[in-house]
């Protein structure tokens, strides 16, 4: 709960709206925090508060109200065509657009903050008045101070009543002795004496003996504590109007203990309350509106200011749902929450003043693509992330191994690469066979039939040549295929119709490869050659260059 006027009162001047340009930096780290904020301003100066209203704004020919005269008199309404109420409307203007809802007070701002916060409805009251725990509030929060190495005041009425003895009625007691909104204090009382009075009497009865025997009691106390010491007559005359004071203020004494006690606000169950705990959405539209008006900001810049906050929170959020969820003994994935996670990977890991970060990329978030936001809130969220972002990152630095071939497979390629060699030498010896029908494997007949095939003549001469090595016993030049041909004469004709003879075949080294792989010359003239020769020939040469470069 945020009472705004305070906010206000300790903020800038309104020159150049720098009052406002500083709110909403407050409440930017606010909202990043996960600050779920109510502003609640004051409604009507209540009656009693009316003298202390006028001496404040320095009306000094105006008499103070007295007791009698405050019968009389209503709550009076605020001046709202005043410069300060509408530093209130454009703040409250500038909350909604933030998501941020108001309640607008009956009277008290900070007696409203105090009667949610006493029912647990808020974890806490921003205001800088002190009288927010005579009304009640258990959390106090003074003096925030933003950005690095900044803090936050806080007072805990826990820490009050153990460390001081003090609870809410003798605080009451002490705003009535000293002085507060609604009382000028009682002369001849300061700090000590009227801590020394409270103390003595006790909390629980101090307010009750103060409403029926009237500020009188706090002269028997003042006595006794003199421990039997005879008043003087300068002493008695000294206090002869402070007598009168005790003796005349009994009705104004219970007007302020019930204005404390029963201050006029809503009730927590009411619906005014029960509408601002809802939460409200962030409205960008708005909020590029409002920059522009009073910031002359650019829509650009506003999402660039105001757009990552947003994201932590909505981070935040599923943190907390997450956490109570497995308080609960529910514990479920980041994709089984029934809330969608707000973040969709992890981009990179980051450090920030010695504090690490996690640059995520945002789901569904108009305006803004990835930001930086704290590693511990990523790992309360969503650790799923983390990991996935982890494995990615293992993956990109471990080296590829290319597997080198086994032996064995070096044998079947090798294989399979001889076999295709001979499909298309056999397969270019049936294509020649289509222009003659016979050769002769002489220069004679060479010359009686000009007209056969060149490639066919050279790769007949390679296999007899072939085939005379394999007789001579030269094992280390032998061929890679070893022919058993039936001998024959100058003048034996070959049918090349027919289907080839048997080729046995042998495993040879690499080198002996690459022997057997020069033997075969092609021609290099295409004149006798038809154009499905030339095309089986050029892919014959292209097949066998391949060959080498691998060999190689």
């Amino acid at each position: 709960m945020v009472q705004l006027q305070n906010v206000y009162k300790s903020h800038c001047p309104m020159k150049d709206k720098l009052y406002l340009k500083g709110l909403f930096h407050r409440l930017r780290a606010l909202i990043a925090l996960n600050c779920s904020l109510i502003f609640v301003t004051d409604g009507s100066i209540p009656a009693i508060k009316l003298s202390t209203y006028r001496r404040r704004l320095n009306a000094g020919n105006e008499a103070a109200l007295d007791a009698g005269n405050l019968r009389n008199v209503s709550s009076v309404k605020r001046n709202m065509g005043s410069e300060f109420s509408c530093m209130i409307k454009e703040a409250k203007f500038l909350g909604l657009a933030l998501g941020i809802p108001c309640l607008d007070g009956i009277e008290e701002a900070e007696a409203q903050c105090a009667l949610i916060n006493s029912e647990s409805l808020c974890d806490g009251c921003f205001t800088s008045d002190s009288d927010a725990f005579l009304f009640g509030a258990r959390t106090v929060y003074r003096d925030i101070c933003l950005g690095e190495g900044g803090y936050v005041v806080c007072y805990e009425m826990d820490d009050i009543e153990r460390e001081l003895g003090f609870g809410r009625n003798s605080l009451v007691t002490l705003a009535i002795l000293l002085d507060s909104d609604y009382t000028q204090g009682v002369r001849g009382f300061g700090p000590e004496s009227a801590c020394q009075i409270v103390k003595s009497i006790g909390d629980s009865a101090v307010l009750q003996r103060f409403a029926s025997e009237g500020l009188s009691i706090a002269k028997k106390q003042k006595s006794s504590n003199k421990k039997g010491q005879t008043l003087t007559d300068e002493y008695k005359e000294k206090n002869a109007d402070h007598d009168r004071d005790l003796n005349g203020s009994k009705f104004n004494l219970l007007q302020v203990i019930d204005a404390y006690l029963k201050p006029k606000c809503y009730s927590a169950d009411s619906e005014v309350v029960q509408r601002v705990l809802a939460l409200y959405p962030f409205n960008r539209s708005q909020l590029h509106q409002i920059c522009a008006q009073f910031f002359d900001w650019s829509p650009e810049k506003t999402d660039e200011y105001i757009l990552p906050k947003i994201a932590e929170r909505n981070l935040r959020r599923f943190a907390n749902l997450r956490s109570t969820s497995s308080k609960i003994g529910v514990h479920l994935l980041v994709n089984e929450m029934p809330v969608k996670c707000p973040v969709s990977s992890i981009v990179k890991q980051r450090k920030f003043q010695g504090r690490d970060y996690f640059e995520v990329s945002w789901e569904d978030m108009d305006g803004l693509r990835s930001s930086s936001v704290p590693a511990d809130l990523v790992e309360s969220a969503c650790p799923e992330k983390i990991l996935e972002f982890q494995q990615r990152k293992a993956q990109k630095q471990k080296p590829i191994r290319r597997s080198r071939p086994k032996k064995a497979d070096k044998r079947a390629e090798m294989e399979e690469i001889d076999k295709k060699l001979r499909e298309l030498l056999l397969e270019i010896e049936q294509d020649s066979s289509t222009m003659i029908n016979t050769v002769s494997l002489g220069e004679s007949v060479r010359e009686k039939i000009p007209n056969i095939s060149p490639v066919a003549m050279d790769y007949q001469k390679m296999r007899l040549n072939t085939e005379s090595e394999s007789r001579n016993g030269e094992s280390s030049g032998s061929a890679c295929y070893s022919t058993a041909y039936r001998s024959m004469g100058t003048d034996d004709i070959i049918d090349l119709t027919s289907p080839p003879p048997r080729v046995d075949t042998r495993v040879v080294s690499k080198c002996q490869e690459v022997r057997c792989i020069d033997v075969v010359e092609l021609s290099d003239t295409d004149n006798d050659m038809s154009p499905e020769h030339a095309r089986k020939a050029r892919e014959l040469r292209s097949f066998i260059a391949n060959i080498r470069d691998e060999i190689s």
